[in-house]
């Protein structure tokens, strides 16, 4: 049986087709069409989309948590309720991510991930997004301090045999070992981002000579520009502008990056070097009070005020509660961006870092029914992924 999309507004990574349909079948995008009616049989299942949008699902490549559940449960329940949540508002394709942490947590975490990748219901998941344990002190952020360290390969070796789900893993590349474990992951296909960095220019032209090709929430956990012995050094941000290859992930929650500072990156980085992450955390994509405490799994706390997460002495953001479809709203009404640019920064871009532009990130045929319908101001009526619908309103 096919499933056609019809009277839809398709959108490509270049132009909105008005009045298009989409025909489906095993899963598959079988066929785009422009405009006219399509030929449908009493086989066919039908879906209108009455004018809305029809786009590509949305990938998020760094993610806690969702619907109030927390990847560090290492519970099989939170992974497929998180997966849950998000899908309703757009996102087709997660990257669970775990925090800095003890080891047996993390694995506990990847155990429930493994579990779940092939039984979720709602948003399909890509693998793991090891965020940590390797950070600077002085760039932790929210990160757990007592359990930050440098690499170690008799450690990070035995947790990348562990399972071939890691796709990410974040670390700053200053620290000794580091480059070596860069070369690592390259080695294996694993993208390697820099996250949590006090490092500067010259150590960052190193990391992308060993490997690393990505830069984790960029502006979080950055350095930025900073003097010694009264010499200015450019830091991870200035790099990430300077070092075209460099790919950067950026909350566009709207907090943690104010309109200037996303226009910005968009005028100088473009959608193709951009992917939109919520980094939420389990309060995202749920319904909770502001002021509500919570306490992670590593100890550290954080609190909901002024719909972000930040930790309790408000010295850092800790997270955001954004979901995917909020990250295009966003990126339209506060950088500029034409909605074709933000959806594929939600979409094509985010696929082809994580080489996978193969099989989803685009409406092209031959690829995976991964398609959200919204509505002008990116509210989501339907969610389908391998097409099947996952999310409907």
């Amino acid at each position: 049986m096919r499933t056609v999309i019809q009277n839809g507004k398709l959108i490509t990574p270049h132009r909105v087709i008005d009045g298009g349909s989409i025909i489906i079948q095993d899963g598959l995008i079988l066929g785009l069409v422009e405009s006219g009616d399509v030929s449908v049989s009493s086989d066919d299942y039908c879906i209108d989309a009455q004018g809305y949008y029809v786009s590509p699902g949305f990938i998020d490549m760094h993610v806690h948590g969702g619907g109030g559940y927390d990847v560090m449960d290492g519970s099989v329940d939170s992974i497929c309720g998180m997966c849950q949540a998000h899908a309703a508002f757009g996102t087709t394709a997660i990257i669970p991510t775990t925090l800095a942490a003890d080891w047996d947590d993390i694995l506990l975490a990847i155990d429930a991930i493994r579990a779940a990748k092939n039984n979720s219901i709602g948003a399909k998941i890509l693998g793991v997004h090891l965020e940590g344990p390797y950070f600077s002190q002085a760039e932790r952020g929210a990160q757990s301090a007592s359990h930050l360290r440098t690499p170690n390969p008799s450690e990070y070796i035995k947790v990348l045999d562990y399972w071939d789900g890691i796709v990410i893993m974040a670390l700053a590349p200053e620290l000794d070992g580091a480059l070596e474990l860069g070369r690592e992951l390259r080695k294996r296909g694993i993208l390697a981002s820099i996250a949590h960095s006090n490092a500067n220019y010259d150590e960052i032209v190193r990391a992308v000579e060993n490997g690393f090709t990505n830069i984790t929430h960029f502006y979080s956990g950055c350095s930025i520009v900073h003097r010694k012995n009264a010499y200015r050094y450019a830091g991870v941000v200035e790099s990430g502008y300077l070092i075209n290859e460099l790919t950067v992930q950026v909350i566009a929650d709207g907090k943690h990056l104010p309109s200037s500072l996303l226009q910005l990156i968009y005028k100088l980085k473009g959608s193709d070097k951009i992917a939109l992450i919520t980094d939420g955390l389990s309060f995202s994509a749920a319904d909770v009070k502001e002021n509500t405490l919570y306490t992670q799994k590593t100890g550290v706390q954080v609190i909901l005020e002024d719909d972000v997460m930040k930790l309790p002495d408000r010295c850092s953001f800790a997270g955001s509660i954004a979901t995917t479809n909020s990250l295009v709203r966003n990126m339209i009404k506060l950088a500029n961006a034409p909605l074709t640019e933000a959806v594929k920064m939600a979409s094509l871009t985010p696929a082809r870092i994580l080489n996978i532009s193969h099989k989803t990130g685009s409406l092209s045929v031959g690829l995976a029914a991964d398609i959200v319908l919204f509505d002008e101001d990116i509210n989501v009526s339907l969610t389908m992924v391998d097409g099947k619908i996952v999310f409907k309103k």
